[in-house]
């Protein structure tokens, strides 16, 4: 059975044009991921995209999940409250063009509706300027969480490209 999808490229061109969401409290961590794992990066994906058909990793090795993690070109920041894992994102520096690819940013299901989403988004387009870049982007799509595209709305971003795929 396909689905009809729409999917929305969103960008924003300087840090000046971020409408920072809230920091919450202080039980909350936002790192790095260093060392990278990639057990950590599948698990966030499995687990937070199994509701939203992330489906185009679940098919890779182990292998092609290192070499990913691996890139010099990718970093993975992860949320905690305390010790407890709440959410990630991950970024695609693509240096020949000077812009961050915001590839996937989520929270787990129990940390819903606590308004993380707005700091996560915020921080991950903090991040991505810290490399002298020109712009950072992201695609959403209506499988996504419900406050995905209004959130992205709200720090700043502008969509530049809309299309309807098939799934």
């Amino acid at each position: 059975m396909k689905q009809e999808v729409k999917r929305n490229y969103l960008e924003i061109n300087s840090l000046k044009d971020l409408n920072q969401g809230s920091k919450p409290s202080n039980e909350y961590s936002l790192n790095l991921l260093d060392p990278v794992n990639f057990q950590l990066n599948k698990f966030f994906y499995k687990n937070i995209g199994s509701k939203h058909k992330w489906v185009d990793r679940l098919i890779w090795s182990e292998k092609q999940w290192i070499d990913y993690v691996s890139s010099k070109n990718v970093k993975t920041f992860v949320l905690k409250c305390k010790d407890d894992l709440v959410g990630f994102f991950e970024l695609i520096h693509h240096q020949e063009k000077k812009e961050v690819e915001i590839a996937y940013l989520g929270i787990l299901e129990e940390y819903h509706n606590k308004k993380l989403g707005s700091y996560l988004l915020s921080e991950a387009i903090k991040e991505s300027f810290k490399n002298k870049i020109n712009r950072t982007w992201v695609h959403t799509c209506t499988l996504d969480h419900k406050n995905a595209l209004k959130n992205y709305i709200t720090r700043g971003m502008k969509i530049f490209k809309t299309e309807i795929i098939n799934i």
